[in-house]
């Protein structure tokens, strides 16, 4: 029995699989165990930032596993104490602690019952078309995939992006918190406006509620700032990030300022900030530094802009892109194109019915960027 169908006789499939056995990778390529290969335009969802496999970070695993696996967090640790650091100094001004965990959905649960914990109040007001993870409270903040584990935390409010008139409405004095992510992923990579974000810091503050940016999408370079709050100059009380972090290794946290006071025995995590994804953490954000991403993903992300809309295939009704996190709105259903564009050995995301996502790793090679605007246009 090959491995594909190993793990089709175990798993339970909740994934809609696309046939495919993937069993290597390096930088932006993919390969499956029949030889074919794959530019990687989904990235494990826009994890693999600096590429499938760095060898920066294979070193710092290996190094580390062989002298620290787990360290609970009673103990301090240089890893640990280390990457906090180096996540404060490229944070937006006025987060100054960090919690950390293993992936973003924890991070958004975390940063709730921080919200809970610093404000008395259980009110959560977000975003239409927002996601913020699949445990329950991550989904009660979450507006899709929700009909079907309901109740789930009660007294939260969606609102429409962008909208200041209805999110002004929607937070009163039993609001505890705002999450709403800069640019919506999963609802399609639709930015939220400079003017909204800007109502909302000053809302939060006026009624005493914590502001909470999800960036485990859009941070770590991805469109071309360290994290996207820079492109609106925001000020967030808590920001929860995740997927590009550690290069590959599940990992998340929470940056908070000084508004938050959760204090001892709020929370915790038995593997989170674990010496081992720590040092893929340290790892990951020197070579993002080093190697300059942020700028990199500003300038493919503008090239691949202008290629596309010098020649607009005629069944796309929008491009809208930031970096490297783009999003291709269709004027029908875009999984028969997603499935097109496989067999031109290319990968990529829907984002919503009609959107196909690219989150190509931020060392693709202009070779293989090129070689996905011909696909997308001899497919689109």
């Amino acid at each position: 029995m090959n491995q594909a169908a190993l793990e089709s006789e175990y798993a339970l499939e909740v994934y809609p699989r696309r046939g495919i056995n993937i069993v290597r990778g390096e930088g932006a390529r993919l390969w499956s165990d029949d030889g074919r290969e794959f530019i990687d335009c989904a990235a494990g969802v826009g994890v693999a930032n600096i590429g499938h496999s760095n060898p920066v970070v294979a070193e710092a695993l290996a190094r580390q596993a062989q002298t620290l696996l787990v360290c609970p967090g009673i103990f301090h640790n240089d890893r640990r104490g280390e990457l906090m650091q180096k996540l404060i100094e490229h944070a937006p001004v006025g987060l100054e602690k960090v919690f950390l965990c293993n992936s973003g959905t924890e991070s958004v649960e975390a940063a709730i019952k921080f919200a809970r914990a610093t404000t008395g109040r259980t009110g959560l007001v977000t975003a239409m078309r927002g996601f913020h993870g699949r445990t329950l409270g991550a989904l009660s903040a979450t507006f899709k995939y929700r009909d079907a584990f309901e109740p789930l935390l009660s007294g939260n409010s969606f609102v429409p992006l962008n909208n200041i008139e209805k999110l002004e409405a929607a937070i009163d004095d039993s609001t505890c918190a705002v999450i709403l992510e800069v640019i919506q992923g999963e609802g399609g990579v639709r930015p939220a406006k400079k003017e909204y974000l800007q109502a909302a810091r000053r809302l939060c503050t006026e009624r005493g509620a914590l502001l909470v940016i999800d960036e485990v999408q859009t941070g770590f370079c991805r469109t071309g700032r360290f994290f996207a709050s820079e492109h609106f100059d925001l000020a967030p009380d808590m920001m929860c990030l995740a997927k590009g972090i550690a290069g590959g290794v599940p990992m998340g946290a929470v940056l908070c300022g000084e508004r938050v006071s959760a204090g001892i025995g709020v929370h915790g995590s038995t593997f989170g900030g674990n010496p081992l994804a720590c040092a893929a953490a340290c790892a990951t954000i020197d070579y993002m530094v080093e190697h300059h991403l942020a700028d990199r993903a500003e300038s493919l992300g503008s090239e691949f802009s202008q290629q596309f809309l010098a020649e607009q295939p005629a069944s796309v009704r929008e491009l809208r892109q930031a970096g490297l996190m783009i999003g291709i709105e269709l004027k029908q259903k875009a999984t028969p194109f997603l499935q097109a564009l496989l067999e031109e050995g290319v990968i990529a995301l829907p984002a919503g019915p009609t959107v196909v996502r690219l989150l190509p790793p931020l060392t693709i090679e202009e070779d293989d960027l090129d070689r996905v605007i011909r696909a997308l246009k001899k497919v689109l």
